[in-house]
């Protein structure tokens, strides 16, 4: 490790340096805590007793080698500051305990052999669609009612994989994997930022599973946590007896969670981080990053009034120039509310450099615009022609996400106006709608089963829903969404350009009516939505004559709608009138 490197914020490998390491001789243990008078290491090889770690490097560190300690044995930290310790798990340990209990445990992590390489060469392309299915990798599927029974890292591929394939998901994001001590915090509150939760098996065991993701065509994107961490006395919380990697002021140092803000002015914490992450892309071959609240690395708090958190942004910015340079097909990904500007701009030119950014404007306006009722709709018809007005500001990925499902929200289904056949009329529309819309795609599990209650980690998806014909209808509707999304280029090729997108008409306010084409290089689709709760008539016309061919209609009785008789094909010389069911919406491909 380089210590200017590390000092500076540059260093990436820090892992490599720090943690426990298993050889001929033994176990090496090696930790960072400037301020502690003294440091041991205690655990099952010593029988819990002290062993005393002398300082090393400039330092600031501390070491021991145990010649008698072995993979698979606990261990901990007992370090003091001030005439007292506090017993720490590892910060760089590769497993623990699962939960309650947080020792953490030696692993050998040279025991296990990739064989991805051809999916590892590949390069992720903008033009390229991107299907995310978003899960929580403990409650997708349970193999018993209590709230920590869950399947491992390696049923889950048997499990998992399979159903991403059927129905047509080309990227799995998982809900952060880095240990964490409270099932509650979902893994946005970690203690281990280089531990895959031992709740679901070993780090073997998850390297396997993200292997067999590439073997069926499946990129795996980890949620990151840089802005905060567990507030345990067990963890990195005053690591040394000191804020080490927090701040000492409560002010800036607790965030709105009520855990510990990193302190991003200090070259360590960002070398930690930095190394967090390129650990997981090199190590478990994560194929890319969501970072979570990057809002509240820009600003203050979250707080845009409070004003720009200048070390946190260069931070950023850093951290993703960085694995770009080791890592080049990584793709980064901002969760961010706010209206700062070049998040998706390279570093290179002002930019944070991320290669998308949540677009959550669009999904608020949206999903707000369901709920309104048909009278109301003209009104705000312009809630869904508003993003078109900033989308080439950045590239964007449209969320539908776990945020929107939870704390009294209701499921994304629920949200839409009406009674129980109505929002599923119109939630197949919406999602249409979403398909059609310029940017890459995300879906939280359970949106795709249209699930009325809200997401509980503690339970599975409502999966007995498909036993009713609506329900199976809607799942089997976007399969079909799904696979046309990942099979017409049109879609997607040009989602950043304004050759990929043309409205044809978005001044129907009182009719609810919208139409827009997608156009790639190869085809043209021309989608047309009536969002209104009658059917209405609608006059198309064009410029040259086309031939329209229906390639999905939200309203058709496969999918439990109510469209008996629509064109298959279409034939305009300059005009016709179509009528347009209500609560639908159809993609026709142009010739």
């Amino acid at each position: 490790m380089d210590f200017n490197n590390f000092y500076n914020g540059q260093e990436f490998e820090t892992y490599k340096y720090l943690g426990a390491f298993v050889h001929m001789n033994g176990v090496t243990f090696r930790t960072y805590a400037p301020a502690a008078s003294q440091v041991s290491v205690i655990g099952e090889f010593n029988d819990w007793q002290e062993t005393p770690m002398n300082r090393c490097g400039n330092g600031q560190f501390f070491e021991a080698t145990i010649s008698n300690a072995k993979v698979g044995q606990m261990y901990k930290y007992r370090i003091y500051n001030n005439g007292s310790f506090v017993d720490h798990c590892d910060p760089y340990m590769y497993t623990s305990e699962v939960r309650p209990n947080n020792a953490s445990i030696i692993f050998d992590m040279n025991q296990y052999t990739f064989h991805d390489d051809a999916w590892m060469n590949q390069r992720f392309s903008e033009d390229m669609p991107i299907n995310v299915y978003e899960m929580h990798f403990g409650s997708w599927k349970k193999p018993g009612e209590e709230a920590d029974d869950w399947y491992t890292y390696r049923e889950m591929a048997d499990l998992l994989i399979p159903y991403l394939k059927e129905n047509h998901y080309n990227f799995l994001e998982i809900m952060p994997l880095n240990e964490y001590p409270n099932d509650l915090s979902w893994g946005y509150q970690p203690t281990g930022y280089f531990a895959p939760t031992s709740r679901y098996g070993s780090p073997d065991d998850l390297r396997y599973f993200v292997e067999k993701c590439h073997e069926n065509n499946i990129a795996v994107i980890l949620d990151f946590v840089p802005v905060h961490f567990a507030i345990d006395g067990f963890g990195l919380n005053n690591y040394d007896g000191t804020p080490l990697y927090n701040y000492p002021n409560d002010a800036v140092g607790k965030s709105e969670w009520g855990t510990c803000n990193f302190q991003h002015s200090r070259g360590d914490v960002c070398s930690f981080l930095n190394s967090s992450a390129y650990y997981w892309l090199k190590e478990y071959h994560i194929d890319g990053l969501r970072l979570d609240a990057v809002g509240n690395l820009i600003y203050w708090q979250g707080n845009s009034g409070r004003g720009e958190n200048r070390e946190a942004i260069r931070f950023v910015q850093n951290f993703n120039k960085g694995l770009k340079q080791r890592v080049p097909h990584t793709l980064l990904f901002a969760e961010d509310s706010s209206s700062y500007q070049g998040v998706t701009r390279p570093v290179d030119q002002g930019g944070l450099g991320f290669d998308y950014k949540w677009d959550l404007g669009w999904m608020n306006d949206t999903l707000d615009y369901f709920m309104k009722t048909p009278e109301e709709r003209p009104s705000f018809y312009h809630k869904l022609t508003f993003s078109m007005m900033y989308f080439y500001n950045e590239h964007f990925i449209l969320p539908f996400s776990h945020d929107e499902v939870v704390h009294g929200k209701k499921t994304i289904i629920d949200k839409m106006y009406g009674e129980y056949e109505e929002k599923f009329a119109q939630v197949k529309a919406l999602y249409m709608y979403m398909f059609a819309h310029p940017g890459k795609k995300l879906n939280f599990m359970g949106n795709e089963i249209a699930m009325f209650r809200e997401w509980d980690e503690t339970k599975e998806p409502d999966w007995f829903l498909l036993k009713y014909p609506i329900h199976d209808s809607f799942l089997h509707f976007m399969r079909e969404l799904n696979n046309i999304y990942l099979t017409h280029p049109s879609l997607s090729q040009y989602d950043f350009s304004e050759k990929g997108f043309k409205w044809v008409d978005c001044h129907q306010e009182q009719d609810c009516i919208y139409v827009f084409k997608r156009m790639s290089d190869k085809e043209t689709i021309v989608a047309f939505f009536n969002f209104h709760n009658v059917d209405k008539t609608y006059t198309y016309k064009v410029d040259q004559p086309e031939t329209l061919t229906l390639l999905l209609n939200s309203d058709n009785e496969l999918y439990s709608g109510n469209s008996h008789n629509l064109d298959k094909e279409i034939h305009i010389k300059n005009e016709i009138e179509m009528t347009l069911p209500a609560y639908s919406a159809q993609f026709y491909i142009v010739k």
